[in-house]
This record gives C-alpha cells, structure tokens and sequence, in this order.
C-alpha cells in the first residue's frame, strides 16, 4: 500500500486485540507493525498531506489541526483501553515501514525503559480555577458597590478590592498547594505544567494549578474519589479531574523526541481545543 506511515505510539505486544476497524488520522484504519519484540501503531496517510512541506502547512490550519489531533487521540484512547502505550508526538511521519523499523532499533533501549517505569500506570490530570466573587469585586464592604461618592471613596475601593484580591489568591495559592501535596503522595510521580491561559482553553476563572499525576490503575478509584471530596471544599475554587489518559506528561526526555507534548497533545485531541500549541516531527 503507498503512502507515508504514521506513527501513533509504540508499545509491547497486546494481550488483547485492538477494537475492530478502529481508524485514526485522516480516517485511515490503525495497524500494527511488529518489530524488536515492541509494535508501532501506525496508519498509511496520503503524502500530498503529511510530507514535510504540507504537513507545516497544515499545523497552521486549526481546524485540520483539531481533526487530525482528534484522529490521533482516538487510537490512543483505544490502546489505553488494552496496554500501556509510549504515545507518540502528533504529526510524527515516516516514509515507509522500513523507516520506522529504524526508529524501533533506535530508540529500542529508551522505549523498553520507559514502557516498563509506565506499565499499569495512566495519567490523571487536575486543575484548580480561581472564579471571582462578589466580594472580590466590589471589595468586600456594605456600600461599596457602585459610583464612588467621591475621589477619596474611589481610592477606599480601589484598595478594598486589592485586598480582597490578594486574600483570594493567597487562598488560592495554598489550596492548591494542600491538594498538589495529598494527591502526590497517592501517585507515583507528579508533573507541573504552565496554567493555563483561559483565552484559549475557554475555561471560566484562571487556573492556579495544572498539574498531571501517573497512577496505577488499581489506584485509580481511590485517586478520583481523593479529588471528588476537595471539590466545594474551598468557596470560589473550582477543581477539575480529566483522565485517565496515556501517560504524556512521564516519558523520559531521551524517548521525547518522537514523544507527546506532555498533557496539551492530549488536550488536542481528547477536545480539539488546544490545538495552536502542537508541532510535528516532519518526514523521516
């Protein structure tokens, strides 16, 4: 069959079979190709899309960008479902099977490595927003809503809301450190990334902590009903739990040169929201 090869994850063989005619990026059927004892979950995508020039193109594009993320995170989703993938960076291209061979042989050390630190593991990710209060806006006393009666009540409000302002986000700051804290200590590792920028992931408030826990999968009940209990535990915090997802946001930085964006590839295709942020590996 022509056509490059792309690449989705590599992993050890499966215990079970992948879910019949599960298809990923540009609507193409996933396959397995064996090599080295590990298995690259590949599909033959058209060249006119994914060589090294359109490809750059298209990551501009962030509707195609959302489609094919969403086409990525499918076959992810779907291995996550049966063993523990090492999920690939999205867009990552070979020319043909031989190609990709070379990166098994390659990488056949740091991929064995990775897979065996991750096995029974997946990711939770959580999130802590700040959302605003009436209090915070109008700076907490009775009579201070409105038009300032004068310049000196203008000043007078002004630092009331500072006040308030900086009360919430030391609020804010150690709530989050408390449950940064709980729910590392039912993880295996823990991973920080940047908050996010609430004009682009549309999430209401602003996020003090983004932050990705590697669990096992026996652990997992018990993890989500940890963070189930913190949610109303601090008025105007609002907490997030995503998952369970591939592990992103734990490959070694030697395996991460064909790896996932940490959690924000995922984001991309769990919801096509995120999309701008990705890049690809071009043609090998």
């Amino acid at each position: 069959m022509t056509g490059l090869r792309y690449v989705y994850a590599v992993c050890r063989p499966l215990a079970a079979p992948l879910q019949a005619e599960l298809t990923g990026v540009a609507g193409a059927p996933a396959k397995l190709l064996p090599h080295h004892g590990l298995i690259a979950v590949v599909s033959h995508v058209p060249e006119r899309d994914f060589a090294e020039e359109p490809l750059r193109a298209h990551l501009e594009d962030l509707d195609w960008l959302a489609a094919t993320a969403r086409g990525h995170q499918q076959v992810i989703d779907a291995l996550t479902a049966v063993t523990t993938p090492l999920p690939l960076r999205l867009g990552t291209v070979f020319r043909d099977d031989s190609g990709v061979r070379v990166m098994i042989e390659e990488r056949e050390e740091v991929f064995l490595r990775t897979l065996e630190r991750l096995q029974g593991r997946v990711e939770w990710g959580v999130k802590v927003y700040v959302e605003p209060t009436g209090q915070e806006e109008t700076g907490g006393g009775e009579g201070t809503a409105g038009k300032p009666a004068s310049g000196r009540d203008y000043l007078r409000q002004r630092r009331m809301k500072a006040r308030a302002h900086e009360d919430t986000w030391q609020r804010a700051e150690q709530f989050a450190g408390r449950l940064h804290t709980l729910l590392s200590e039912h993880a295996d590792a823990a991973r920080f990334h940047a908050p996010q920028n609430s004009a682009l992931s549309r999430a209401s408030g602003q996020n003090v902590l983004n932050a990705a826990y590697l669990v096992p999968r026996a652990k997992s009940e018990e993890f989500v009903e940890i963070v189930d209990r913190t949610k109303g535990e601090e008025p105007g915090m609002r907490v997030e739990l995503t998952g369970p997802w591939a592990a992103y946001s734990f490959v070694e930085p030697a395996a991460a040169e064909g790896a996932a964006d940490t959690e924000a590839a995922g984001n991309a295709g769990r919801a096509g929201a995120e999309d701008a942020d990705r890049t690809g590996e071009g043609v090998s």
